[in-house]
């Protein structure tokens, strides 16, 4: 009797035994950390032109390598470059911690989730590569449970899970009434693995001539950038309220008309960080007659298999016509003529005058990510080649305001002199699409 309860017991503990271990990961699941490197890192981040090398061109902004056999020790108890988040003592991963972990807010979609850390910069992977939700929730477990690069303690059930993690567009308070006004893109689908640009002409809805002089502008994390135009003949407009697309979604075709209606632009704000705010100096504005006809232009790029969602405002905030002196034109400066070789570095240099006297009052400026750095220089007179302005970031290019004006005589003007860095097996030229390049300088003079 006594054998046989032994025995019983025995069964009951191996059965035990054998529940428990189906029911955690153990030694012989897969190390967490290789599943993130081979599942997320790889595919999505340690990609040319992004944190596969210090020749990425963005290698400078970020200095983070995340390929295979560099990631764990670039990531873990690592100071971030980002001002924001190292100020508030966050590291790229803090072991036990994913609060404290800017990896962790990133990647993740969760509305507002660090609005109270500052500007932690644009949700990553750039360019439309957001991750699942399983994939968020499985970096958060691994940071959590202690970020081991050889322990498996996260739920590998989590990576089946597809739902894509896109941050939604938090809706941007209209200007309260009679300080300005609001403008929108309405919601519209980007399919899977596809760009897609858009256009909406609208007309402004003041009633009265207007003069602004701040544009505060709020869209999505996986856009390229969002414009806003005027037109130079106003008896050449698109319909109304209609939402027009650079390429057929279905067909990826440049649509001709599109093209053509492009020509009849006048750049008025806006550019690559979709999340901005500018505010003219003191006394200068732009002015906006009744009802003006404006073109609300919105690139998005999406490199899932997932359907996702685009959506834009821009706020228009108005002055006195009395606080104003000087009325604002705007600058919108390109240099077509690019065309980098695969794996080469090159810089291209072109001159723009004017032909009367210009007094530049902001400068910014639009290149795609293989731009390594953007200078622009004063060009003839007393000052020619002086530096007005450098940028290195392609994703948050500088927005400078001048409060004294860069006073350019006739004949005198700027010099773009932008370097790039293709590191990729493929030439790479002027076009329209995030994988093209551009030159371009914006701004705004009187």
């Amino acid at each position: 009797m006594k054998f046989g309860k032994s025995v019983f017991f025995m069964g009951v503990i191996a059965a035990l035994g054998a529940t428990f271990s189906s029911c955690t990961k153990k030694a012989e699941g897969r190390p967490d950390f290789e599943l993130i490197q081979e599942e997320i890192l790889t595919p999505t981040c340690a990609v040319a032109g992004c944190h596969a090398s210090t020749a990425d061109a963005t290698y400078n902004q970020h200095k983070l390598i995340l390929a295979e056999g560099q990631a764990w020790d670039e990531l873990v108890n690592q100071t971030p470059q980002n001002a924001a988040a190292a100020l508030r003592g966050l590291k790229l991963v803090k072991p036990g911690a994913s609060d404290l972990s800017l990896l962790y807010h990133k990647v993740t979609c969760e509305t507002g989730h660090h609005s109270n850390l500052g500007n932690l910069g644009a949700q990553m992977p750039l360019g439309g590569q957001v991750l699942s939700k399983g994939q968020v929730e499985f970096i958060k477990q691994w940071i959590d449970k202690g970020a081991s690069k050889t322990a498996a303690d996260a739920d590998d059930a989590l990576l089946k899970d597809n739902t894509p993690c896109q941050t939604e567009v938090q809706p941007l308070t209209p200007p309260a009434a009679g300080t300005g006004f609001q403008m929108t893109i309405s919601p519209f689908d980007i399919p899977k693995n596809f760009e897609r640009e858009v256009f909406v002409r609208k007309n402004s809805p003041n009633t009265d001539t207007v003069f602004v002089n701040r544009l505060q502008m709020r869209g999505g994390n996986n856009s390229h950038h969002f414009v806003v135009y005027g037109f130079r003949n106003l008896t050449l407009l698109p319909a109304p309220n209609v939402l027009r697309d650079l390429r057929d979604p279905v067909t990826g075709v440049m649509n001709s008309s599109t093209l053509l209606e492009m020509q009849n632009h006048v750049f008025m704000g806006g550019g690559t960080d979709v999340n901005t705010d500018i505010t003219l100096p003191t006394g200068v504005a732009i002015k906006m007659a009744p009802g003006t006809p404006v073109d609300l232009n919105a690139h998005y790029f999406n490199r899932t298999n997932f359907t996702l969602s685009g959506q834009n405002y821009i706020n228009f905030y108005t002055v006195p016509r009395g606080a104003v002196q000087f009325e604002a034109k705007t600058l919108d400066l390109n240099n077509f003529d690019i065309s980098i070789p695969a794996n080469t570095r090159r810089t291209f240099t072109k001159n723009f005058t004017f032909n009367s006297l210009t007094r530049v009052v902001m400068l910014t400026s639009h290149f795609h990510k293989l731009g390594e750095k953007f200078v622009i220089k004063i060009f003839g007179g007393p000052r020619n080649g002086e530096v007005v302005y450098t940028n290195t970031s392609w994703e948050h290019p500088l927005v400078l305001s001048y409060p004294t004006p860069i006073i350019l005589q006739p004949g005198e003007g700027l010099t773009s002199e932008v370097t790039y860095f293709n590191n990729t097996s493929q030439p790479v030229s002027f076009g329209l699409t995030s994988q093209d390049e551009m030159n371009i300088i914006f701004g705004y003079y009187y």
